[in-house]
């Protein structure tokens, strides 16, 4: 029996139990890998149409041949199933579905209210804190940008409640005239609310009766020669022209809404978002959603937006270029998502037919860049095949370094790298632990830069030897560099020959006499230590790998040497929190003097009870 014909006898021996119901169904490989997921209004007749796959396309072919078994969700209505199938495509990524790639959150700007001076800063997450959220923004350049030119229009705080109630004098932002030094009183907190109030009406699209205030005031204060006053009034009327000047593309009378375009060339797709809220451009973002070169860009259309809308609110309001598919079912999901009625438009004329005509020639602009830069990391990986003797060219590179300070906080770190450049949701950091000595390890001394290689590949190895042996999640190297000459190159050959790994390319690349970059040396199991050209467009390349894994392993150490540098003795007391630890500290100044304490002292501060403060006694007292 043919994989098709198999994998066709298990869908047909599952689809015997289906409900004709709505619900989501799964896919699943012999490795336990979610092939695809999908939706259906009935269950039973949408999982039939797989038994017959001599009518499907090829990609459904290729899904069916490997399917191992399936897994079912029903739902009460269609909708759910659709909310739901964003939710487990996002879960679980399956390499037959359309996929939405890089969907991070996206910062607004905050307006605090929990404070007597309120303030503004970029917010990303969960909105806990009290205030007035304006945005999406599509990045947080445009975030910051916008922070500027508010605080220089407004004179608003950036600063954190504690830097706020530390300060003694104004900060640089005073002096620079991007706050009105709220903190020490150089504004009364009357004159400070309405500046805040003034903000507000801007970020919720009364800009022109602000200006018109403001513009009014100027005129006054000029009429009365008060020109120092008027000379502010116009820096902040010049703030708001350049917050206005960098919003290329207007929707006229519409308050809130999202442009979504899509261009389709050879089989990739570009989608462009514009964000417009509080009449207002708040940016816009490419997405390149991976899918099959066979699918049709409606279907592409309505995947991305399922999958784009899953963990935000849509507007009233999208316009796009072309009509998703499954166009009443996506509306009614991203309703319902919203919690208000959501209209999906394609503007054939007048005013917001040039908007989406701007959105989709950025779409083909960017998807013409993406083509391009792909077209030279093909050429570059068609050289790293070449220049380590690879039989194609790699589809994934892992590059390996240590960073550590005489062998404290120690960490080894991976980068991966492959035809679309860095894959930074790859990238993994090892906390180097001291050995297991049970297990056989040698203990690791400080600085130890070959013990630790040997542990960052032991373990990153023996999971993808556990997780994936066969590679069905493409999660394997083709080519494994590492930071370091031929000794480190030997701890490799090691820790592949111990785990039986004979078909991953190992190389080493070390800095070159007197560590100059260009002539650096490269080593490799079996063959002469080699340099190349030190214009060879490959050495170019393999520097910025190898530049990337210093990135990457420094910021690693650095984060760890800064929070162990920030921690106080009073942290692994048991009991003691955050608020306990303040009230501590504010009452002896510092952790020694607390260590150094007497119960009954201990237990005079405010906040700790006498069982806590034997805890703390007991934890700085054990003989």
């Amino acid at each position: 029996m043919s994989r098709l014909a198999h994998g066709a006898s298990i869908i047909r021996a599952k689809v015997r139990t289906l409900p004709n119901t709505p619900g989501c169904y799964r896919m699943i490989s012999a490795s336990g890998e979610v092939l695809y997921v999908g939706k259906a209004k009935d269950l039973r007749k949408r999982v039939t149409s797989y038994t017959l796959p001599n009518r499907q396309a090829n990609r459904i072919q290729r899904m069916i041949a490997e399917t191992a078994t399936m897994e079912f969700m029903t739902t009460h209505t269609e909708v759910e199933a659709l909310l739901l199938e964003a939710n487990l495509i996002k879960r679980y990524r399956p390499r037959f579905n359309v996929l939405l790639r890089d969907d991070k959150s996206f910062p607004y700007i905050l307006i605090t209210a929990d404070h007597p001076a309120p303030q503004i800063a970029k917010h990303r997450g969960a909105r806990n804190r009290p205030g007035q959220y304006f945005g999406p923004f599509a990045s947080a350049g445009a975030v910051n940008r916008t922070i500027v030119a508010l605080q220089r229009a407004f004179l608003l705080r950036p600063c954190s409640d504690s830097i706020f109630a530390s300060r003694t004098r104004p900060c640089l932002q005073y002096q620079i005239k991007r706050c009105s030094a709220p903190c020490v009183s150089r504004i009364s907190e009357q004159d400070y609310a309405v500046l805040v109030e003034e903000a507000r009406d801007f970020l919720t699209g009364k800009s022109d009766k602000v200006k018109q205030r403001l513009s009014t005031e100027m005129q006054a204060a000029s009429d009365a020669l008060e020109f120092e006053r008027a000379a502010k009034l116009r820096d902040r009327i010049q703030a708001f022209a350049l917050i206005q000047s960098r919003q290329d593309i207007y929707l006229e009378g519409v308050e809130e809404a999202d442009i979504i375009a899509a261009y389709h060339e050879s089989g990739h797709t570009c989608i462009q978002v514009f964000f417009f809220r509080n009449h207002g451009n708040y940016g816009n973002r490419a997405y390149f959603p991976a899918h099959d070169k066979t699918t049709e860009p409606p279907e592409i259309l309505a995947a991305f937006m399922a999958q784009f809308y899953e963990n935000k609110t849509p507007p009233r309001l999208i316009l796009v270029n072309e009509m998703p598919a499954e166009l009443g079912l996506l509306t009614e999901a991203l309703s319902l998502r919203a919690g208000a009625k959501v209209e999906i438009l394609e503007p054939k004329r007048g005013d917001k037919r040039k908007p989406v005509e701007h959105a989709m020639l950025n779409a083909k602009e960017a998807l013409a860049r993406r083509m391009a830069e792909s077209a030279s990391q093909a050429k570059l990986m068609a050289g790293m095949a070449e220049v380590f003797d690879l039989e194609t060219p790699p589809k994934r590179i892992e590059v390996y370094d240590n960073s550590h300070i005489s062998g404290t906080n120690a960490y080894g770190c991976m980068i991966v790298a492959g035809p679309d450049g860095f894959m930074k949701n790859q990238y993994r950091k090892f906390s180097i632990r001291p050995a297991n000595e049970e297990a056989g390890e040698a203990p690791i001394e400080p600085g130890d830069d070959y013990a630790m290689m040997r542990q960052v590949l032991m373990r990153r190895f023996t999971r993808a030897i556990k997780e994936d042996p066969d590679d069905a999640r493409d999660t394997w190297p083709d080519l494994v560099l590492i930071d370091g000459g031929q000794g480190q190159l030997n701890v490799a050959m090691e820790v592949f020959a111990e785990l039986g790994i004979d078909d991953v390319t190992l190389a080493a690349i070390a800095k070159g006499p007197d560590r100059n970059a260009g002539r650096e040396r490269f080593f490799m199991p079996g063959r002469e230590p080699f340099s190349l050209d030190h214009k060879h467009p490959v050495l170019y390349y393999l520097q910025r790998l190898r530049d990337e894994a210093h990135r990457f392993a420094i910021g690693t150490h650095r984060a760890k040497r800064s929070a162990d540098i920030s921690k106080s003795p009073l942290d692994d007391v048991a009991g003691i929190g955050a608020k306990r630890k303040k009230a501590l500290l504010l009452h002896f100044g510092s952790a020694r003097a607390v260590a150094q304490a007497g119960l009954t002292d201990l237990a005079s501060v405010p906040g700790i009870s006498e069982t806590v403060a034997k805890k703390v006694y007991d934890h700085f007292h054990q003989s």
